[in-house]
């Protein structure tokens, strides 16, 4: 996956540019005997403004679809940059995880302490921490952080 970013003071603008850096990188891979796949590109333009469905982004001459949120090396970016997406994704997965723990660490029978911890360690802290430099000023939000703090206290169950 490549990706590309360009800034404009106006959507207009950037789609300008960006449309003029994909032409350029069509003629270096061309010039290489690649080509790029049209149908898997997507475009995403990110914009405090509400309405950008006018963005025309073209790729060996076709206009390419321009998503409202996309994944990019497993975080989940959206055109107003909240992350929001990206921060339930985590909240559903690391709550999976702790209620298949659950099931497996009984009183009487089933994973003890020292594998619970070693789980946690190995698998929990990694999946709600993954990206967190890109996306930690975003938990400020409440509803973020209420998702947070619920993982924590099941954790601590």
């Amino acid at each position: 996956m490549i990706a590309i970013i360009t800034e404009g003071n106006t959507p207009s603008e950037a789609e300008v540019f960006a449309n003029s850096d994909l032409a350029k990188m069509e003629k270096r891979a061309k010039g290489n005997k690649m080509e790029f796949n049209e149908t898997k590109s997507k475009a995403m333009l990110i914009s405090r403004k509400r309405k950008n469905e006018n963005t025309n982004i073209y790729l060996n001459n076709r206009r390419l679809e321009v998503m409202k949120e996309m994944k990019y090396l497993g975080i989940y970016f959206d055109s107003r940059l909240t992350f929001d997406k990206h921060i339930q994704n985590t909240d559903d997965n690391s709550t999976k995880l702790i209620h298949m723990l659950g099931r497996s660490a009984k009183l009487q029978w089933g994973l003890g302490h020292k594998s619970l911890k070693i789980i946690y360690k190995g698998a929990l802290i990694p999946l709600l921490t993954y990206g967190a430099p890109v996306w930690d000023e975003f938990v400020v939000k409440q509803r973020n952080l209420r998702m947070l703090q619920r993982i924590q206290r099941m954790i601590n169950m």
